[in-house]
């Protein structure tokens, strides 16, 4: 991946984790928990890819996302390390909401997953927004442009 490339896939991976934030609220508010959990796994999958893209590194797995994630992200402590727990909970979460049809989740549970992808969201905006004025003569109006709200 070019620099070029990455700022662009970046941004992309970044605003496509904040659409799935966006709707997995919409879900859990219509009382659609399963797919809830299954759309905040995914918004806190896709911030991560965003946060990758900056290395530039991406891998075909999930869990070679998240391991290399948790390896050079958490460990490292750029990221806190109970966030590394938080999601390996929420891809748990998922797992069981997409594939067992016995498994039962509520409210509450399902918006704890709701706030994991929302403090991932705003881990990963923060770091890309950083690595952006580092790495990119974007300016921080441009910023604001490219990253959704």
């Amino acid at each position: 991946m070019s620099k070029k490339i990455s700022t662009g896939l970046c941004i992309n991976r970044l605003n496509a984790g904040k659409e799935k934030l966006a709707v997995c609220k919409l879900l859990c508010e219509a009382g659609y928990y399963k797919d809830a959990n299954n759309r905040a796994y995914y918004s806190i999958f896709n911030s991560i890819r965003a946060i990758l893209s900056t290395v530039p590194i991406d891998f075909k797995r999930h869990k070679d996302v998240i391991a290399y994630f948790n390896q050079n992200f958490v460990k490292t402590e750029i990221f806190p390390k109970e966030l590394g727990h938080r999601i390996s909970l929420a891809n748990a979460v998922r797992e069981d909401s997409d594939y067992l049809d016995s498994y039962m989740i509520n409210k509450k549970e399902t918006e704890e997953q709701i706030e994991t992808a929302k403090d991932v969201s705003k881990y990963a905006e923060e770091y890309i927004r950083k690595w952006l004025k580092e790495h990119t003569d974007l300016s921080d109006n441009e910023i604001d442009k490219q990253i959704i709200k």
